[in-house]
């Protein structure tokens, strides 16, 4: 970035860098709402389609992200080839419509299919983004700007169990309703309720958001490469993005278990309504995880002051080692504050990986392949981080431990062990991006 730049332009410039993050943070918001909202839901969802355990982990994982794991390098390669203020919008109203979609499922088929919908829009936001900020941000505030996007996963997961609960709530007392000719039950009007709102939010996002730089300045920067140059890069930097994709991968399978399989473990264990889940969840969410994506954003910065040239990484291990114990502990939690206070604990640090895994991407990639980067790397997070970790839970409590408290052992098993790992196969990248 211009050092020379007048500080009024460069001003104004931040301010606008704000309100971009600032409005992506929303729309992170609603991507998790309109994707977390399932996991209150296992109730109802179970009852009236008669689907198990492992089948649900599929529709929690799998089914998102397949085409949220597949659609983000395409995605991804046009959003470094065109205006990524409209990417992100077009992205925004077709989660939005798939979310709405799975209001109207009738089986387990149907569901499984709009949920793929709900992952191929959410595949487009993330990578334009990422790559928006770190246009827009100097380098030494990328790290906080990162974690205030990354926040919205947390606002989202949290307003995600606070308004599905009180909106479960809300209709079940209404009983089945009739929308468009449908006879819709309680936990299907849900869908339509959270889904809407993203309709409105892409069309702001369109009308409001510029793309920062002009066709000119982005060809200035180099012309696009071909995906090729782009596998060909991460290959020449293997020991960087190697452990970097593996560990965080594995950080992220610690996280999307915890947040996919918590509402049942406080159900099953404790005997909570979906309504009291959702509040609990969604105070533990927003305190836990918000506290942590920001405590992680400013241990980065301060890190990399102190002239830590591996701070990403640092802040990564101290994040899963930290998730350990938690987690760990789960099954022998003897009361609800138990088991929420060690839930609270494990989502505070299990959100710590995801500042410092993004800024090694914007920071190391270049600039016409960031967003191509970013989107290989939520391929892994999504097709291995989420779909093998909510699935490793559902099976587990089908197969190995079947009684209903026994979710919290296949929560924890799954937890740990990918928390100890990621903590290994981070701790191999630090001396290579020090380099």
């Amino acid at each position: 970035m211009n050092n020379e730049r007048d500080p009024q332009a460069e001003r104004q410039r931040l301010r606008r860098g704000w309100y971009v993050v600032g409005l992506c943070m929303v729309a992170y918001v609603f991507s998790f709402i309109d994707r977390q909202i399932l996991s209150l839901l296992i109730g109802p969802i179970k009852a009236d389609l008669g689907i198990s355990d492992t089948q649900f982990g599929l529709l929690s994982g799998l089914a998102f992200s397949i085409f949220y794991a597949t659609m983000g390098v395409p995605i991804a390669g046009l959003a470094d080839r065109m205006s990524r203020p409209a990417i992100i919008a077009a992205g925004i109203a077709f989660w939005s419509m798939a979310t709405i979609a799975c209001g109207f499922a009738r089986g387990f088929g149907q569901l499984f299919a709009a949920r793929i919908g709900v992952g191929a829009g959410e595949a487009a936001l993330s990578p334009a983004t990422y790559s928006l900020i770190a246009d827009l941000f100097p380098r030494e505030k990328l790290g906080r700007a990162i974690a205030v996007y990354s926040l919205g996963s947390f606002l989202g997961a949290g307003l995600a169990f606070l308004v599905g609960g009180a909106a479960i709530a809300l209709v079940g007392a209404g009983g089945d309703r009739l929308v468009a000719g449908v006879l819709l039950k309680p936990w299907q009007l849900v869908f339509l309720l959270v889904g809407a709102p993203g309709v409105l939010l892409a069309l702001l996002v369109f009308l409001t958001v510029k793309e920062p730089l002009s066709a000119d300045e982005r060809n200035a920067v180099g012309a696009v490469p071909r995906f090729s140059a782009v596998l060909r890069f991460l290959w020449r930097e293997r020991a960087i993005f190697g452990p970097h994709i593996a560990g965080f991968t594995c950080a992220a399978m610690a996280l999307f278990a915890l947040l996919g399989w918590s509402p049942a473990y406080l159900m099953r264990s404790f005997g909570l309504t979906p309504a009291q889940s959702g509040l609990w969840l969604g105070c533990i969410a927003l305190l836990a995880g918000g506290g942590g994506v920001l405590t992680s954003g400013w241990m980065m910065d301060r890190m990399a002051a102190r002239g830590h040239r591996d701070a990403p990484f640092r802040t990564g291990i101290v994040g899963v080692l930290g998730t350990v114990v938690p987690a760990a502990l789960l099954p022998a939690a003897g009361s609800l504050w138990g088991g929420t206070t060690l839930l609270g604990i494990a989502l505070f640090f299990a959100s710590f990986p995801m500042p410092p895994s993004t800024a090694v991407m914007q920071l190391v990639a270049p600039a016409r392949m960031r967003s191509r980067v970013s989107a290989l790397f939520l391929c892994s997070n999504s097709l291995i981080g989420l779909s093998v970790g909510s699935l490793l839970v559902g099976l587990f409590n089908d197969r190995l431990f079947t009684v209903p408290s026994g979710i919290a052992a296949s929560l924890a098993l799954v937890v740990t062990v990918a928390s100890l790992g990621g903590a290994g196969l981070l701790a191999l990248g630090r001396r290579p991006y020090t380099r």
